[in-house]
Order: C-alpha cells, then sequence, then structure tokens
C-alpha cells in the first residue's frame, strides 16, 4: 500500500516534466514565431530596397533619357558654364533658352503621369497649371528684379503664342494627317472659354486708355489701382469658371466621341501609366528647381543678349520667351491633334491662354503688391491692341466647332505678322519714365 503522501509525491513528480514540456514548447513556438516575424521584415525590407533600386533606373530613362528632346539637356548645365567663366549675356542667354526647352517639355510629361493617378478633374488643373510654371517662374524672377515690362510681355507672348502659334500647328498637322474628314470639337467649350478671353482683354484695356488719354484722377495713382482691382475680379472670375468647368457644369466639356468603341483598347494601351504617382511628384519638384535655377541666369541674360543679338528686348519677350515656355503645350498640342482629340487641344492651347489671361496675369500684379513693385494691366495700347485683334481672330476660328488644315496656316501667319510688329516695335515705358 502506498500513503497519500507518497501519492501525492508521485503525482508532483509526474507533472513536472509534463509541465516543463510545455513551457519549453511555448518558448520553442515564440522563439520560432520571432524569427518567422524577423524574416518576413528582412524580405519587406529587401523586397522595397530591390523594388527601389530596379524602379530608379527605370524612371530615369523614361524622364531624362527616352525622349528625343532629351539631348537639348547639357545646354543648361553649359549656359551657368558660360555666365562664370566668360560673361557673355548673348550666350548665356541662348543656351539658357534652349536648355529650358526639354526641361518645360518633361514638365508637361510628368503632370500628364501624375493625371493618370489623380482623375480628370485634378489632372486637369494640374495640366494647367504645370503647363504654365516655366512661365510663372519666369515672371516672377522677372518681377523679383523690377523688369515689369518684360513681366507684361512675356505673358502677353504666351497667350499669343498658344492662341496662333501653337493652336494653329495643332489645326495644320491635324488637318494634314486627317485629310479626307472635318475633324470637330466641342463649340459650347470654345465659347466659353472665347468669352473669358474677352473678359480679360477688357481688364487690361481700360487701364492703357486710362493711361493714354490722361484722364486719371489722380495721376499715377488711378491706373495702379483699378489694375489691382480688376486682377481681384479677375481672380474671382477665374476660381468662378473653374467650379463651372469642374463641378456645376461638367458635360458641357465632355469629348465628342466619334468612332465608337472600336478604339477602346488601344486607348487603354496607349493611356498605360509608365512611372508611378510619387515618382511623378519627385520629377516635378526636381524639374521645377532645375527651371527656376536656370530661369534666373536667362532673365539676367536679356538685357545683354538685346544688345548682343541687336534684338529688341519686347521681340525677345513676346516671341522666343514664351515659344520656350509652351513648348510643353506645344508638343502636347499637336500629338493630340493628330490622334484626332481635338477637345484635348483645345484645353492645352486655348485653356492655357484663358489661364494665363485670367489666373497669371493678375496673380502677378497681387504678388507685385506685395513685393512692392508697381505691376499694372497697363500692357501699352500696342500689346492690348494686338492682343484685342488676336482673340477676335480666334473666336472667328472656333465658332463653327471644325477644324481643317487652312485654318491652322491662317494661325501660323497671323502669328508671324504679330512676330514681325514686335520686332520692328519700340517699346516706349523708357520715354513714358
Amino acid at each position: 500500500m502506498v500513503s497519500i503522501d507518497e501519492k501525492t509525491d508521485l503525482e508532483y513528480d509526474e507533472e513536472i516534466p509534463f509541465s516543463s514540456s510545455s513551457a519549453t514548447s511555448k518558448m520553442e513556438a515564440l522563439d520560432f514565431e520571432m524569427i518567422h516575424l524577423h524574416s518576413r521584415a528582412e524580405l519587406a525590407n529587401s523586397w522595397i530596397s530591390r523594388h527601389i533600386r530596379m524602379r530608379v533606373p527605370k524612371s530615369i530613362y523614361f524622364v531624362l533619357i527616352k525622349a528625343k528632346i532629351n539631348v537639348l539637356l547639357p545646354f543648361g548645365p553649359l549656359a551657368i558654364l558660360l555666365h562664370y567663366l566668360t560673361g557673355q549675356h548673348g550666350w548665356v542667354f541662348f543656351f539658357s533658352l534652349v536648355g529650358i526647352v526639354p526641361l518645360a517639355e518633361r514638365l508637361g510629361y510628368a503632370t500628364e503621369q501624375l493625371a493618370f493617378y489623380t482623375g480628370p478633374t485634378v489632372g486637369g488643373l494640374l495640366n494647367a497649371t504645370f503647363g504654365n510654371a516655366t512661365e510663372m517662374i519666369i515672371s516672377i524672377y522677372a518681377l523679383k528684379n523690377g523688369m515689369i515690362r518684360v513681366v507684361q510681355q512675356s505673358l502677353l507672348g504666351s497667350i499669343l503664342s498658344n492662341m496662333l502659334l501653337v493652336l494653329g500647328c495643332a489645326f495644320f498637322t491635324g488637318g494634314i494627317v486627317h485629310y479626307q474628314k472635318v475633324q470637330v470639337f466641342n463649340k459650347s467649350a470654345a465659347v466659353v472659354n472665347s468669352g473669358l478671353l474677352l473678359m480679360a482683354v477688357m481688364g487690361l484695356m481700360f487701364p492703357a486708355v486710362l493711361h493714354s488719354t490722361h484722364s486719371e484722377v489722380h495721376i499715377g495713382k488711378s491706373e495702379l489701382s483699378l489694375s489691382r482691382f480688376s486682377s481681384c475680379v479677375m481672380l474671382v472670375a477665374y476660381a468662378s469658371y473653374l467650379f463651372f468647368q469642374l463641378r456645376s457644369h461638367r458635360n458641357l466639356y465632355s469629348p465628342i466621341e466619334e468612332e465608337g468603341n472600336q478604339g477602346g483598347d488601344d486607348s487603354d494601351e496607349e493611356e498605360a501609366p509608365e512611372i508611378t504617382h510619387w515618382e511623378a511628384i519627385g520629377w516635378l519638384a526636381i524639374l521645377t528647381v532645375w527651371v527656376s535655377i536656370l530661369s534666373g541666369y536667362l532673365v539676367d541674360a536679356i538685357q545683354g543678349a538685346s544688345d548682343s543679338f541687336n534684338m529688341p528686348v519686347a521681340f525677345i519677350s513676346v516671341i522666343l520667351l514664351p515659344i520656350v515656355g509652351n513648348a510643353a503645350e506645344h508638343a502636347s498640342a499637336i500629338m493630340f491633334a493628330m490622334k484626332d482629340k481635338l477637345d484635348i487641344t483645345l484645353g492645352v492651347a486655348i485653356g492655357s491662354s484663358t489661364q494665363i489671361s485670367m489666373f497669371v496675369i493678375p496673380f502677378c500684379v497681387v504678388v507685385g503688391w506685395i513685393m512692392g513693385q508697381r505691376m499694372d494691366l497697363n500692357f501699352k495700347l500696342f500689346e492690348t491692341a494686338t492682343l484685342f485683334i488676336t482673340v477676335l481672330v480666334v473666336a472667328f476660328m472656333l465658332q463653327e466647332g471644325t477644324s481643317n488644315y487652312f485654318k491652322g496656316l491662317m494661325l501660323i501667319l497671323c502669328y508671324l505678322i504679330v512676330a514681325a510688329s514686335f520686332f520692328v516695335h519700340v517699346d516706349p515705358s523708357d520715354a513714358d519714365d
């Protein structure tokens, strides 16, 4: 017979191995789980680093190497070297001008890539904003240096370039490629943009007329006060236009579809993004900084380039600078016209002109107000008359809602007349001062 105490001891002795083996197995399981989690973390980290190593070269290839226009990128650093080594403003201006061309085009590319992820509403705003980023950066640099006439003339030139040269080349190439058909676009949206452009002309005309007729209540002050008030009104009008376009009457801006569903798969293949949205944001920041750096050297060399090339500053500001700044719009508008997507072409060309006239110009007036610069809407009678006639010509071209190569040719020839006019034009600002 075994006593109760012995039984208890035996049971206790029997339970000890069981409990110790259970604790050991739990510890082993915990160690295994920790090792497993650690290996998973290492695997995730290695996958992320490997993904980054794979994506960075691809992103650099798509943005900086793939496009043929990138062969012009070295001109930017060469302009900076020439500025410090030679001090020849003519060559610094030329190399800076050429170096900004691929940057402006790549800004447009990065914006289009980002628009794939943001949707059409935000994408439209991004295209309009970054499409004019080059002009805005150049204008702010010139405004900071007190070169108010350069700001006015370069922004005016951007409007003229978009409405005559960019739209004309798009209509011409689209008409040649689609020679057997009549290209159509949304007439209602074109009419709304034409009305806004006429409103911008009205905002620019009254300060110029007030100055020319010497009918100011307070000489030298009324013109500036009217410009600042009109700028605030134009900014409100542009904000209302964005709400009208993107929210309340979005269907008014829906493109005209003619080709059914046959090209649906092809368009999806064509519109696949090549870089991620974070890469697009990063490239936008890098390109904007680089454009800002080159713009500083470009603006500083304008007067020297005018003396070196025996070329009026007005011609440089109205014709040469906008052609460079509109490189992205120019390429995009022609590409979409060749694909028979004229609504997008009009959104690029006329939409950009509308944004410059109703947002960028008033914005520069307000920024000049903050900086203490007397930036106003008095663009002088010659420039204002040129803009007024240009808006009328383009409005007549758009009223039918159709385009062909002959309309494009007429717009291009009109731009040549404008360019020749500014080549022989002497800016009267020095005489007034």
